[in-house]
C-alpha cells in the first residue's frame, strides 16, 4: 500500500501579494474586467495553498523578464526645462488619487476575506482563545477590539487607511510571555488590541463614568425643580 501523497505547503501574505500584483497587471492591460479582478482578488487574499494561487493566473501570460539595468558613461544631460506647474499639479493628483484607490480595494480584500471577525460600518469585539497563535481581524468605517489573554505578547501586523491601530500594554513584551501574530487592516475607523485586564479595567472605568453622568443629570434635573 502506497504511503498517502504529503500535504501541500502552505503560503503567505508575500506569495498573495505577488499574484494580486499579476492581477492588477492584467486589470490595467484589459484581459480582466474589473469584476473578474474583484473575484480572483478576494480569492487570492483567501488563498492557503500554491495550487490555489495557481489556478489564479493559468489563464494569463507570464510577465515578460526584467531586462539587466546596463550603467553607460554618458556625458551629463542638459537640465531639463521645469514643468508646468498646473501639469505637475495634476500629474501628483492623478498618483494620489490612484494610490487611495488601490489601498481601498486592497484593504477592502483584506477585510473580507479575514478569518476571525470583521466590523464594517459598526463595532465589533473579537476575543482571542488561549491556544491561538495567528489572528486576522478587518473593519471598514466602524471600531474593532481585539481582547487578548494577559499571558501574550501581540506582534501586530496589517494596514489601516485613514484610521488607526492602538495596541499599548498588548504589545510590551516580558517573561513568560507567548506571542501571538494579530494582523488587522481597515480604512476609516480604528483597531484596539488589549489585554484581558487592561479590557475589564477600560469597562469599570466607562461604567464609573456614566454612573457620575447620570447623577449629575439627576442634580441638574432636581436643581431645576427647586427653582419652579
Amino acid at each position: 500500500m502506497e504511503p498517502p501523497p504529503p500535504p501541500e505547503m502552505r503560503i503567505g501574505d508575500r506569495e498573495r501579494r505577488e499574484v494580486d500584483a499579476r492581477l492588477q497587471e492584467a486589470l490595467a492591460d484589459g484581459m480582466l474586467t474589473l469584476a473578474e479582478y474583484d473575484e480572483r482578488a478576494a480569492l487570492c487574499w483567501a488563498a492557503r495553498t500554491r495550487s490555489d494561487l495557481d489556478a489564479l493566473t493559468v489563464d494569463l501570460p507570464e510577465p515578460p523578464p526584467s531586462e539587466p539595468t546596463v550603467a553607460l558613461e554618458t556625458a551629463a544631460p542638459a537640465a531639463p526645462a521645469a514643468p508646468d506647474s498646473g501639469m505637475l499639479g495634476r500629474a501628483v493628483g492623478g498618483l494620489v488619487t490612484a494610490a487611495l484607490i488601490g489601498s481601498g480595494i486592497f484593504v477592502g480584500i483584506q477585510v473580507l476575506s479575514a478569518d476571525d471577525g470583521a466590523s464594517v460600518f459598526g463595532s465589533k469585539t473579537v476575543n482571542v482563545g488561549s491556544g491561538q497563535q495567528r489572528v486576522e481581524v478587518g473593519m471598514m468605517f466602524g471600531s474593532l477590539r481585539v481582547i487578548v489573554p494577559d499571558d501574550v505578547s501581540v506582534r501586530p501586523s496589517g494596514t489601516v487607511v485613514f484610521g488607526s491601530t492602538n495596541c499599548n500594554e498588548a504589545c510590551r513584551t516580558g517573561p513568560n510571555l507567548r506571542e501571538v501574530a494579530v494582523e488587522a487592516d481597515g480604512a476609516f475607523g480604528s483597531v484596539s488590541i488589549m489585554r484581558q485586564s487592561e479590557f475589564d479595567r477600560a469597562a469599570i472605568t466607562d461604567r464609573n463614568r456614566d454612573r457620575d453622568r447620570d447623577r449629575d443629570w439627576d442634580d441638574d434635573s432636581d436643581d431645576d425643580s427647586d427653582d419652579d
